[in-house]
């Protein structure tokens, strides 16, 4: 199987695994905020966006360095992995260990206090995991990983409905989430004995090399961490649990959505950083550009669209209590539209190893993020929050995009863009005069049928990018 091929069925295979996982968290989500009311999704979002702190941190920058480091035909694969799974293993019980201690010192209620002692295993085993999704990356076996992500899903599912039936309140929804995530622990480990054997393994030298390769993403990770989640910390200080579960929906379908691009851009990394190292730079640029006009074509149409289907979106997902989470989520799409196209620079500047460069950038937008949450959450609330995670984006695209051309001589090409925008206004324009005339299920596939319609006429794509998904003419190099 040709390598374009592979990637193509890597990321088919992850579209269609995500959207069962998309449609089983969406049912999830809808279970919990109807059962748990505002105040109590807004507890429930207070204690996921805690531990996200200190499971970040515990991160090190190791995700990423995986996919980079296991990709370099010159390495001893099965030393690296090893090595980089015990200092994950090290890193996270040592920092989501210090999240239930900590959590003790914060004027929360006790609910929450408890949910954060239960949930830090979750994130125990999240971490372990993302260390074992670099090695399916890097072997085009991104299969594993959607079954593993649909089997947890399941499990979560099926245990926020007992939790329910049963009434075991917030607390037993969190210990749902922790067999959820040991569930797909199992799953990522049984299926990485036919890649390699890892063992725990304390090599110092090789552990430095890890830790030179990852510490400026580490320095970045929590950057990013800060300027995406100290809104949901600094709301529920100054605003009530239930103003936090009306922004924490919206949160909730928007981290949905975002997972797409890490997983596309997981698949492509490695590639991306094979071409760098062996000095192919036009197969690079063109990974690059494809890549760009790939997520662009996803995003796009779901910028505009949730300007006139926001509302109805949350009120289906979340219930009617949540529908004010529709004019959050207009605001937060905006935010998820540049993450989409930053995330593929920042992949990018990984991959030529220049990520050193953008800590000053990361840096800049998490204390002035900081200072926007402090000044605008005590007076706009969410609406204030929303708008900081908007500009605390648009900084960040600009400068990977600067840095990613700075350093690669790359020409971003933007006429797919410019198709993809005029092929989602006449999506919308289809929308409003339909808006009240069919349900939500409807409208969207309507929608759906009618963007890539656009696209297709304005030729945004053609049937020749089709063949050469499964055909001899190699797509990277037209």
């Amino acid at each position: 199987m040709r390598l374009v091929t592979k990637i193509a069925y890597n990321v088919i295979v992850q579209i269609i695994g995500k959207i069962i996982a998309t449609i089983l968290g969406l049912i999830a989500i809808a279970v919990m905020t109807r059962y748990l009311g505002q105040a109590g999704f807004g507890q429930y979002t207070t204690i996921i966006t805690f531990l996200s702190f200190f499971g970040m941190i515990a991160d090190l920058g190791l995700t990423l360095v995986t996919a980079q480091m296991i990709s370099d035909p010159t390495v001893n694969q099965n030393k690296i992995l090893s090595n980089l799974f015990s200092l994950r293993l090290i890193s996270a019980i040592i920092f989501l260990g210090l999240g239930p201690l900590t959590i003790l010192f914060f004027p929360y209620d006790s609910i929450i206090k408890l949910g954060v002692i239960i949930t830090a295993l979750s994130f125990f085993f999240t971490a372990l995991n993302q260390i074992l999704v670099g090695l399916f990356q890097k072997h085009l076996k991104m299969i594993i990983v959607s079954i593993a992500e649909v089997i947890s899903r399941i499990v979560f599912l099926i245990g926020i409905i007992l939790v329910v039936y049963f009434n075991y309140g917030l607390i037993g929804i969190m210990v749902v989430t922790v067999a959820s995530s040991a569930v797909s622990f199992i799953v990522h480990y049984s299926a990485s004995y036919r890649y390699a054997k890892i063992k725990i393994q304390i090599n110092l030298d090789i552990w430095l090399l890890i830790l030179k390769k990852s510490w400026p993403l580490a320095l970045t990770i929590i950057f990013n961490l800060i300027y995406l989640r100290a809104d949901v910390l600094i709301l529920s200080f100054l605003k009530s649990q239930a103003e936090v579960g009306i922004y924490g929906a919206a949160y909730r379908v928007v981290d949905i959505l975002t997972a797409i691009p890490f997983l596309f851009l997981g698949v492509v990394l490695p590639i991306m950083t094979t071409s760098w190292i062996n000095k192919n730079i036009n197969d690079f640029k063109n990974i690059i550009q494809k890549s760009f006009d790939v997520l662009v074509i996803m995003a796009m149409p779901m910028l505009v669209g949730a300007q006139l289907l926001a509302k109805p979106i949350m009120v289906v997902v979340a219930g009617a209590d949540f529908a004010l989470s529709g004019q959050v989520f207009k605001i937060l799409i905006i935010a998820t539209f540049m993450l989409f196209i930053s995330c593929l620079f920042a992949h990018g500047i990984i991959a030529i190893n220049q990520q050193k460069k953008i800590i000053s950038a990361y840096a800049f937008a998490a204390i002035t993020a900081i200072i926007g949450y402090i000044i605008f959450i005590p007076k706009y609330s969410y609406f204030g929050a929303a708008w900081v995670t908007v500009y605390s984006e648009l900084i960040i695209m600009l400068a990977s995009c600067y840095l990613l051309v700075k350093y690669s001589q790359f020409k971003l090409n933007l006429s797919i863009l410019l198709k993809a925008l005029t092929a989602s206004l006449i999506m919308a324009a289809i929308i409003y005069l339909i808006l009240n005339k069919l349900n939500l299920l409807l409208l969207l596939i309507i929608a759906v049928m009618v963007y890539f319609v656009a696209l297709y006429i304005l030729k945004g794509f053609n049937k020749q990018d089709i063949r050469d998904l499964f055909g001899d003419r190699p797509l990277l190099n037209r």
